[in-house]
């Protein structure tokens, strides 16, 4: 793809992160390459412009690299969620590996969650503001519920090897909230680590939701995970804990199974998008802030116009 074109005119209002095992979408025509400059600096790999079969255009990016050189705690955030908001992105669809939290969750099932549990360890920059320009952005629902329920209805696409139905969990197949764990990493759990995550409802556990999430809840996007499970972490008794040989080896099927997801719904998400469903966190920034004029820093202010142009 090195001879695509480095500038797209059109506003993207779609966005896909892709994480491990998803390096790019085979399902869309590329039609430019990004590489982008952000005041948090360089996103975590360049930005591929793609468009559906009818023309709808859609940016993908690769949450830990091109090669898988960020670890989770290293990934530069700021800097791709700054980037997607910059082209226009109203929502984000982010892909992510998980381990299994639930016996009812399989390997190479996938997940829908709509509420998320912050185990990382406050080493990760977690937001756009800082001293002298306070803002706090509501957190209480950190995905979109209307685009996760969307997402939820296309189970039916996913297949095993042996063209069997893969499970997709959802809060509607569950029945009740289906919560995602985030913790620091690199290391897995520990056992008793899994069964505390177990003993508080945790449905699945992953190392790279936050602050993604709250980065995109910051920048007024609309931001939806969907997890791909791939073992059932460290908590099974009888077990031997999760190994990367476990994980890589049902990387290639969810992979697989991502692309017909977002090849299925990407019609419907586009009809949303421009139905203007997707655009409820927009401008909701633009009164959240704290700081009296007095204790505004102009330097920040100015690096936040980048996001936000007409706020403040």
């Amino acid at each position: 793809m090195s001879d695509l074109p480095t500038t797209f005119d059109e506003p993207v209002t779609l966005g896909v992160i892709g994480g491990t095992g998803l390096y790019h979408m085979s399902c869309l025509t590329p039609v430019a390459r990004l590489h982008v400059e952000t005041p948090w600096g360089k996103p975590s790999s360049p930005i591929t412009i793609s468009r559906t079969a009818d023309g709808f255009p859609v940016a993908f990016l690769s949450r830990h690299g091109q090669h898988h050189q960020y670890t989770p705690t290293s990934v530069p955030a700021r800097a791709n969620i700054a980037a997607l908001k910059k082209l226009g992105v109203k929502a984000i669809i982010a892909f992510s590996a998980v381990g299994s939290l639930q016996e009812h969750i399989k390997p190479r099932d996938f997940v829908v969650p709509n509420q998320v549990i912050d185990r990382t360890k406050g080493i990760r920059e977690s937001t756009f503001f800082d001293t002298g320009f306070v803002c706090h952005a509501g957190f209480g629902d950190p995905f979109d519920n209307e685009l996760g329920d969307l997402i939820g209805e296309f189970g039916h696409v996913l297949k095993g090897e042996h063209g069997e139905e893969i499970g997709l969990h959802s809060r509607k197949t569950e029945g009740q909230d289906v919560t995602l764990v985030c913790m620091e990493g690199p290391a897995f759990s520990t056992r008793a680590e899994s069964r505390l995550y177990r003993s508080w409802g945790g449905s699945v556990i992953n190392m790279s939701c936050i602050p993604e999430s709250k980065l995109a809840r910051e920048a007024e996007i609309s931001y939806q995970m969907v997890c791909m499970s791939t073992d059932y972490d460290a908590w099974r008794e009888g077990e031997e804990p999760v190994t990367v040989e476990t994980v890589v080896g049902n990387l290639k099927a969810n992979s697989a199974n991502a692309e017909a997801l977002i090849g299925a719904i990407l019609k419907k998400v586009e009809e949303g998008l421009k139905a203007g469903k997707f655009d409820k966190l927009q401008g909701t920034m633009k009164f959240a802030l704290s700081t009296s004029p007095h204790g505004i820093n102009a330097e920040l202010k100015e690096k936040l116009t980048y996001i936000f142009p007409n706020h403040w």
